[in-house]
């Protein structure tokens, strides 16, 4: 909306007290904000379930009180002038209630409340598909993250609070409470700002980056878990080498690695990973939720889609990459063999990249009753990934995700929140034509614009294999395919949609040998 596009956050300052007998909250959130355009009001989100109890313009140690109005979701906070472009002003919200309750966390969110299996309180935050307005005023947009962020959780004793960032200190207050005070010194999206917490204890380790530095390793694990816990930690810093290799370093190197174990499946909160996995390892020890969420530090925290339309860049990449590690454990013909079933739960009822802004729920979930995720952002935008690699081989795709992380090569040496970038479904598209030497927007457009997969068309007389595109509306597609003849691969390529290779009359022929292909 224009009043929210008219400022640009700085930082946000976020005091919350838990009441855990009664699941309620009372927090202060402070934030500073930059006007670009003249305006007079700062317009923040925060659900209709908290109750605002006033705001202030904060001067040093003054504070004017403001005048507010709430409209449904939002708070609309009068500044008793107009604000001039280029000008910061900090404000403070006051506000408290009991937050939403997470019916199905963390695809739906809220509070998790739980306890451990001793009794004691357990409970965390999950919000990415609904966002961090469901227990703090916010911008609640994706395109407009902080540059930095104190939060100050204050929690019964001896609970221990997990947050981002680093923990800077920890206060011992009358009447039986704590405060956990966390700094994040890295741009970091509203819906990753985490409260996790528990008796925990915290296993310390450390990992050695592929930039040199050693990057702080902490776990926040339950206490009847922490005999477990080394070995999570150990599958952490192999995932770390392995994302290192082919992302580029570690983003936050400044702050940590951090993970807490939460009564909720998980999610990426940057540096402070949820795992709710409960240590289940498959048969070749991957544990999958600690890899997935683990990665995307770099694929929704270090690049970060500024629109939900580009949700795929979060998810569809992330699930490309675990698909790779699963092929580099277990060679590339278990892939091949997983193509048919993965191209067949795919929905293909929406556009993996829409043009126009979207909402979470809208790229999520499955029209019109938007409560199941038809899951094609994480599936087939692996798969357009896997099909990307195929067509321009691994040295440039490979090239391309790197450039992708770190448009600037410059950019892998620095921790002070410059690497982080916002990047959109045309950015990635002119870095692998750059990289390629290439013209995508053929491929880009039928895969990610739109929603139809393509058809393979294979008519094979004696003497000749006759292949043809067909695709929705006569959408250009020149694809080439690979086609194994008696033992050896081809490339047949298709101009016009179209391709022709010949053959012996009692060849054996294989289409896709390699399973780089998508289509119906």
């Amino acid at each position: 909306m224009a009043e929210q596009a008219a400022y640009d956050v700085k930082s946000y300052d976020l005091a919350v007290g838990v009441d855990v007998a009664e699941h309620s909250i009372r927090g202060i959130l402070t934030a500073s904000v930059m006007y670009v355009k003249p305006l007079d009001k700062l317009v923040l989100d925060l659900d209709e379930a908290l109750t605002v109890d006033s705001a202030h313009l904060v001067k040093g140690r003054m504070a004017v009180d403001l005048k507010f109005e709430r409209r449904g979701g939002k708070i609309w906070i009068e500044l008793g002038k107009t604000a001039k472009k280029g000008e910061r002003i900090d404000v403070a919200v006051a506000y408290h209630g009991i937050p939403k309750v997470a019916p199905r966390p963390p695809w739906v969110g809220g509070f998790v409340w739980s306890k451990t299996k001793d009794g004691e309180p357990w409970f965390a935050t999950a919000v990415q598909m609904d966002g961090a307005d469901l227990w703090w005023p916010v911008k609640d947009h994706p395109s407009d993250k902080p540059d930095t962020v104190k939060t100050h959780f204050t929690v019964p004793a001896p609970l221990v609070v997990a947050s981002n960032g680093r923990l800077e200190s920890v206060v011992d207050n009358p009447g039986g409470t704590r405060t956990y005070n966390w700094f994040v010194s890295q741009p970091i999206s509203n819906y990753c700002i985490a409260m996790n917490v528990a008796p925990y204890k915290v296993i310390k380790d450390s990992v050695k980056s592929i930039g040199g530095d050693t990057i702080p390793i902490e776990f926040y694990v339950l206490p009847q878990d922490f005999d477990k816990g080394q070995s999570l930690v150990d599958k952490l810093k192999d995932y770390t080498r392995f994302f290192e290799q082919y992302l580029g370093p570690y983003p936050f190197r400044a702050d940590k690695i951090g993970v807490a174990e939460t009564p909720h499946l998980g999610m990426e909160h940057q540096t402070i990973t949820a795992y709710g996995n409960e240590f289940r390892y498959d048969k070749n020890g991957f544990d999958w939720l600690l890899f997935h969420e683990f990665g995307h530090e770099w694929w929704a925290n270090l690049v970060t889609a500024p629109d939900w339309n580009d949700f795929w860049i979060h998810e569809g990449f992330e699930s490309f990459m675990d698909a790779f590690y699963a092929e580099k454990m277990l060679g590339r013909e278990q892939f091949v063999k997983s193509l048919p079933q993965r191209i067949k739960s795919l929905k293909n009822l929406k556009p993996v990249a829409p043009r126009e802004s979207r909402t979470t729920t809208q790229m999520y979930m499955i029209p019109p009753e938007y409560v199941r995720s038809d899951g094609d952002i994480y599936g087939k935008g692996a798969l357009v990934l896997n099909a990307l690699r195929g067509y321009l081989g691994d040295d440039a795709f490979f090239r391309s995700l790197r450039r992708f992380t770190y448009p600037d090569p410059k950019m892998e040496k620095v921790t002070d929140g410059r690497q982080f970038h916002f990047g959109t479904t045309d950015d990635f598209l002119r870095i692998a034509e750059k990289q390629s030497g290439k013209k995508l927007g053929w491929f880009f457009e039928l895969y990610l614009r739109q929603p139809a997969l393509p058809k393979l068309v294979v008519e094979q007389t004696a003497e000749a294999l006759n292949l043809r595109w067909e695709t929705p509306n006569n959408m250009p597609f020149p694809l080439p395919v690979e086609v194994k003849v008696n033992g050896e691969t081809k490339r047949v390529a298709m101009t016009g949609n179209q391709g022709t290779l010949a053959i012996p009359a009692d060849a054996k022929v294989e289409i896709d040998p390699n399973g780089w292909l998508l289509k119906q």
